[in-house]
């Protein structure tokens, strides 16, 4: 059976009658027939100026985008909720509480509006596109839909795709502000839980950067305990390893740290000291990537200061440009810099420790 679409209006009345946000409980308006929030939505996240410009449209009479709401054929005995927002939830929930007066707009709550501006804000009418067919056709719909609007991230559209129980307890773990993910780990994760980024990394570090085969594999479990735990070991990791917090460890791939080197015994006080010398050092650039230095040994993750050319060019004179290593002479062009004692080894990058190799002897040099 192909989806049907069925064009219809709503006013702002109607909507927002019998309007309920229980939070993770569902939210519902329309009275009580909107499933506002079904499991494949993502959470609100428009920003105030996004929510004000929703509101703006209102009260200036202008067309709001068309919504799109599904009809369910799976409504169990008892539930009121015959329709279920495919796209719109954001517009859905900007004006379901500015009509609760949950936010002002301009300076004024709806509570403060005369008799004539509440009347036209709740007369005022909205489209909305009755979709009715299979879920796989609703999802597919739901995904067309999206690409051509507000941008959804690729885990708000991959829970989409695998809503179900797994996905509703991942949701209450890593997917809001105060959820138990952010309370434990924000020091440490670069994102918005909200927009499931926190979700979506800890699927990747747990599964090795793939995510969809991770949830495909899940879709259907009762809970994401799993994922949660490993979540906290990493983080405990981090805190035994790393004592000493500093804000250069906030988004580095702690997860990926954990699952190459838990296995090792660290000296967290010989780590320690090792990191401050790094992060003093002027020739490190990345100070970042002094975390996975001092763990993996390899100099790319410092971003080691290059010589300058005038260190470069007064090195290649002081050796009247000639190879120290094959003694054979080279144009200036034809020569790599080099640090005479290594960098490892407490070499700086100054003019002092510069020679200029021929290139073949650098790299076979640096492949010693």
């Amino acid at each position: 059976m192909k989806m049907t679409i069925q064009p219809t209006k709503v006013t702002v009345r109607e909507l927002t009658s019998g309007y309920q946000d229980h939070a993770e409980a569902g939210v519902v308006g329309y009275g009580g027939k909107l499933d506002i929030r079904p499991p494949y939505q993502r959470e609100f996240v428009y920003d105030d100026k996004q929510r004000d410009a929703v509101i703006d449209t209102l009260f200036k009479d202008y067309p709001l985008n068309v919504m799109y709401w599904a009809v369910r054929d799976d409504v169990p005995e008892g539930d009121e909720r015959i329709y279920e927002v495919m796209d719109g939830q954001q517009r859905t929930i900007s004006i379901c509480q500015y009509v609760d007066s949950v936010f002002a707009f301009e300076g004024r709550y709806f509570h403060n509006l005369q008799p004539d501006e509440s009347a036209r804000i709740l007369d005022y009418e909205l489209t909305v596109y009755l979709c009715s067919g299979p879920p796989s056709e609703k999802l597919a719909w739901f995904r067309t839909i999206n690409i051509a609007g507000e941008e959804l991230t690729d885990q708000e559209m991959l829970n989409a795709v695998y809503a179900g129980p797994w996905v509703s307890e991942a949701k209450k773990i890593f997917s809001k502000n105060g959820c138990p993910a952010y309370g434990l780990g924000s020091a440490y994760m670069k994102g918005s839980p909200i927009r499931q980024q926190y979700l979506e990394t800890v699927i990747k570090w747990f599964n090795d950067g793939d995510v969809e085969s991770y949830m495909a594999a899940h879709h259907h479990d009762p809970n994401a305990n799993e994922l949660w735990l490993y979540f906290q070991a990493v983080i405990a990791w981090v805190n035994s390893t790393f004592p000493k917090y500093r804000g250069l460890m906030k988004g580095l791939p702690w997860g990926v740290l954990y699952n190459q080197y838990k296995g090792t015994s660290w000296d967290s006080a010989k780590l320690e000291a090792r990191i401050a010398d790094l992060v003093q050092n002027d020739d490190v650039t990345n100070k970042k990537g002094a975390y996975l230095y001092v763990l993996s040994g390899q100099e790319k993750h410092l971003n080691i200061r290059a010589f300058s050319p005038a260190e470069r060019l007064a090195a290649y004179e002081r050796q009247a440009g000639v190879c120290p290593v094959c003694g054979e002479h080279y144009e200036l062009n034809e020569m790599e810099a080099d640090h005479i004692t290594p960098w490892r080894e407490g070499g700086r990058t100054s003019a002092e420790n510069c020679q200029m190799l021929c290139v073949e002897d650098n790299r076979r040099k640096g492949a010693r």
